[in-house]
Formats: C-alpha cells, structure tokens, sequence
C-alpha cells in the first residue's frame, strides 16, 4: 500500500545571510547581556527574538509586530537550523515583541549597550575614526498629542507639519554612514540643544582625539565650537548669518568682489571620474573667544569662504524669476489698459504702499524701482523698472557660505573641506532608509511612547547592519580591484564596485527549503535546499561568511530532534 509523501517549502532568501551578519556583530550576546529578562521567560532570548525580529524587518521592510508571527511560522525549520534551537511561533507574538521594545526603551541600558556595540565594530572591523557626521530627522505618526507625550507638533522635515512627530538624532561615521550614537526626543524641541551631548556619547565611544565633527549651522553655537576646540577635537560647519553677522559676511565679500582677493578653483569628480569645477573660495583666519565650565578660552579658526557655482546659478535662475513676477504683479495694480472687474487706484500713497509690498513678497525690494505718477487729478501712472547695477550686485553675492573650523590647513585644506561638507549625503542617506521601504518607519504604527523608543532604537541597528554589509563588500572589491556583476535585473553583465545592501539582499530571492516526509522505508524526513548561484557565493565570499552557510542547513534539520526537523 503506497504511502502519502507529506512535501512543505519554505522560502528561505536572505534570512541566513542576515542572521549570519548580526552573529558576527555578536547582536544577540550583547542585547542578552544589557536587557536581561525575567526568570520565567521561556523559549528564545531575547536576543534571539530581537535579531530574528530585524532580520524580518530587513527582509521585509515592515516594522509591524501583528505580521512577524505569521512571517515565523512558514519559516519554523530555516530559523531551527539557523539557531540551533527548538523555535515556536509564539516566541514571536505581538506581546513578546513589545516587551523586546519595552526593554529597548530603558535609557540607561540603552545606552550602555549601544556603547559597547559601537565600540565593538570599530574594533571588529577595524573602522577608521576620523570623521563624524551629525544631523537629525523627524518621523511621524496619526495621533493626539498630549502635554508630556513624545509625539509633538513641530518643524516638520517631512513636509506634514500637520502630523505630531518625534526628532531622531543620529551621529555616524564617515564614509560609512554607520550610526555610532542615536538620541530620541520630543518632536518640538530645538536641534542645537541635541549636538552637544550626542558629541559627548561619540568621544566616549570612539575614545581618541582629534575627530572632526562635520554637521549643519545647528551645531555652530560658540559653547559648542570652544567645547570641541577643548577636548582636542575639530568641527567643520556652515556658520548661519546670525552667527557670521551681516557685518562681516560684507567684509569678507567685499575683497573678492572687488577683484582684490583671489579665489582657489575646488573641483570634485563626477559619477563618471571626471574632474568639475565645483566652487571657489579663500579662507581668513581670526581668534575666537569662548567659555567651557567657566573658563575662558581663546583659539584660532578659519573661516572658509566658499561660493558654490551650483547653488550660485540655481539662485540666479530663482532672482530672474522673482524679479520677472514681481514687475508682472507690480504692472497688473494698474494696468495701461483699464479691465472690468478691476479696481482703479487713485490715491498715490496707496498704490506706492502696494507696490512696495509686492518687491518685499517676493525678496527683490531694492532691485526693482517704482514710481507713481499723477497723470490727471484722478488718474494714477505706475512705471516699474529695474535697476541692473543693483541686480549684477546681487548676483556677484549669491552662491557664498561661510564655514568655520578649527582644524590646521595642512590636514583638511579648502578642497578638502568643502568635499567633506558636501558629502552630507551619506547621513541622508540613512534618513532614506529609515522612512523608505528598507525599514519602513513612515508612519510609525507604535503607539506608546516608550516602544516608540524601542521601535527606532531597533531600527537604529538595522541601520548598522545596512552600513556594515556595504562596506564589507566594497573593502573587498576595492582590495581585488574588482566589481560585481550580475545585480541588475535585465543587464546581468552590468557591474559594479559600489553595490548597496538592498542589492546585496535581492540577490538572494528564490531560495527555497524543501522538507519531504513520508519517504517509504524511513521515518526521518529529507531536506533540500536551492543550490546557490556563483553570485550568492561571491556576496558570501565577499561578506566572509562560509560558502555552505546556505547548504549546511540540511545538515543541522537532519541532525535535530523528529519532532523539531518535522514540517
């Protein structure tokens, strides 16, 4: 009598891979060892649970705790054999993932951990620490708000000003983009108060001096600037002009327009490798003065003055345009031609005040001169020109920043600088990651504050994960001067040297675990696994994960338990 064969598949992908990756980190030990539990917990730690939970949210881009139950049972078998352990479905139900969010909202633990795990990958990995990039963002959620939540109204950097939101500061290495440090506050509080402190967590983790600190004019308060200069590190900012001061924006402006100072040419390569002219600028040194604990404190800082050829020609485009609709909307109070409907204005101060009102509504008062006229006791002539020797001044102004720093000339010199500033993108790029598909934390589906906390603290490491896989790949490329082919869907033959993470990972759709039970003559089951590709072994290569990592997982179900390895 035949026997019915009993077949399941689950699609396995990149689940190892990344469960690999956060071993390497030493993820689960670290979280096991800062966030003890209960003595009543069962089944899974929660480390365990936590980097299984992340591996989810990589893999799927979804932070929502009611999908990852479900997500666990049709991969019961993959996460037996990759943990080495008996794993039900509710190790991960919604009440054990918030409790992992509970334990991730404790400050000081938090804290501690995420110390000692920043400092174990620089180690780890052997990163170099000689640039910081700091800089925040805003995420929201729909919802009240209430007097001491964390949810506020504030400024919104998501363009919803009418969502309550809360503020993500994030301070990571350069050229990575690997966060080292984190901070979760209210939405409506000040970015300047935020700079000074997360400076604080980054020399303790990182502890060596002479880290240059790169971020916005937020972080260009003198306490700030003197607080760095003292502990032996640098900074590198654009000062705002409340900081610089009209006054001497015009000083340092005025040699150059006036042909007495020349400017170095800055140029950067292009996507291509191609060398373009980006900016020019100069650089005045002069001493400031400041106070850290009371003390005073003086040293030397050179400003950079430097005019961005992009930004200058895209605000001359902007300048044409507001002085063209501005003498449109000026010429339309009273038009040559009377038009019904319209009014008539007869008294000149009025229609003077009007005008007036117009230039300074769209930013060109001074550029644009207006005279009225009494034609006849109860006629009005509005004539609009421009003054072009006002406007090629303006022009010569656009375009200029002023930034400041601390650091010697003969180890960060103009060029340097500037490319040091520009790069903010690699810190954005984090930020597009945290609110795209990659973690999906737009809007946030968490209601109480402290799992709030938990949730971005969570993300937080999902960020490092993201980093560390680019950079292990791009380490090794750059070492065998080679590229990686084959990520592209549509051209297999297009390759290249920089792959991000989301590549990486997409590589490894399709894989399926295969387990068939009722095989006659045995009570056992079999287990199959996709072979992989030569390109999922050279990520693996590449990422010095072993090469049977895939393979060896029907290894380990062969070897458990009948009632652990059965489907």
């Amino acid at each position: 009598m035949s026997k019915t064969l009993d077949i399941s598949t689950e699609r396995v992908d990149d689940l190892p891979l990344l469960l690999a990756q956060l071993d390497k980190m030493q993820l689960a030990s670290l979280l096991d060892k800062h966030f003890p539990t209960h003595g009543n917990w069962r089944g899974l730690s929660l480390g365990q649970i936590t980097c299984v939970w992340l591996s989810h949210i990589l893999s799927e881009g979804n932070h929502y705790l009611v999908r990852v139950q479900a997500w666990a049972k049709q991969l019961l078998q993959t996460l037996q054999a990759c943990l080495g352990q008996s794993v039900r479905e509710l190790d991960f139900s919604d009440d054990r993932l918030a409790s992992v969010l509970d334990n991730l909202a404790q400050d000081g633990q938090w804290q501690d951990f995420e110390l000692e795990l920043s400092r174990q990958l620089v180690r780890v990995y052997a990163l170099e620490v000689e640039r910081v990039r700091i800089d925040s963002t805003t995420t929201y959620q729909y919802g009240s708000v209430t007097p001491e939540g964390l949810f506020q109204f504030g400024h919104s950097k998501d363009h919803r000003p009418d969502l309550p939101q809360v503020k993500i500061n994030l301070a990571t290495l350069d050229p990575l983009g690997l966060p080292i440090s984190t901070s979760i506050v209210r939405g409506n509080r000040a970015d300047d108060g935020l700079y000074l402190p997360e400076i604080k967590r980054v020399q303790a983790t990182v502890e060596r001096k002479g880290v240059l600190f790169v971020a916005d004019c937020k972080m260009g308060a003198l306490a700030v600037r003197a607080y760095l200069h003292k502990s032996a590190d640098f900074y590198l900012l654009p000062l705002s002009q409340v900081q610089l001061g009209a006054a001497l924006l015009d000083e340092l402006l005025a040699p150059v327009l006036s042909g007495q100072q020349s400017t170095q040419e800055i140029y950067q390569s292009n996507a291509a490798g191609e060398s373009i002219l980006v900016a020019k600028g100069y650089e005045h040194i002069r001493i400031v003065s400041g106070e850290v604990d009371g003390a005073p404190l003086s040293w030397q800082e050179r400003l950079l003055v430097v005019q961005s050829l992009q930004l200058a020609q895209a605000q001359t485009q902007s300048l044409h345009k507001r002085l063209a609709q501005a003498q449109e909307a000026v010429a339309a109070l009273q038009p040559s031609v009377p038009k019904r409907g319209r009014k008539r204005y007869h008294d000149r101060a009025e229609l003077q005040s009007l005008a007036e009102a117009i230039l300074t509504k769209w930013g060109v008062q001074g550029l644009v001169q207006v005279a009225v006229t009494e034609t006849s006791p109860t006629d009005l002539q509005l004539a609009v020109s421009v003054d072009t020797a006002a406007v090629t001044q303006a022009i010569n102004r656009l375009g200029w920043r002023v930034y400041a720093t601390n650091q010697k000339a003969e180890i960060l010199s103009l060029e340097v600088a500037v490319g040091a500033y520009r790069s903010e993108y690699l810190i954005e790029h984090n930020f597009g990651r945290l609110k795209g598909r990659q973690l999906s934390v737009q809007p946030l589906q968490v209601n109480r504050s402290e799992r709030v906390v938990g949730l971005l603290r969570l993300l937080s490491i999902g960020l490092r994960v993201f980093g560390l896989l680019e950079y292990q790949v791009r380490e090794q490329l750059s070492e065998q001067k080679a590229q990686l082919a084959g990520l592209y869907d549509g051209n297999p033959k297009r390759s290249t040297a920089r792959p991000t993470s989301e590549a990486l990972l997409k590589a490894f759709k399709g894989i399926n675990l295969t387990s068939i039970s009722g095989i006659s003559g045995t009570t056992a089951s079999q287990h199959h696994i996709t072979v992989l590709s030569g390109l999922q072994e050279r990520i693996l290569a590449l990422l010095e994960l072993p090469l049977n990592l895939y393979s060896r997982l029907t290894l380990i179900l062969d070897e458990l338990p009948p009632q652990m390895s059965e489907p």
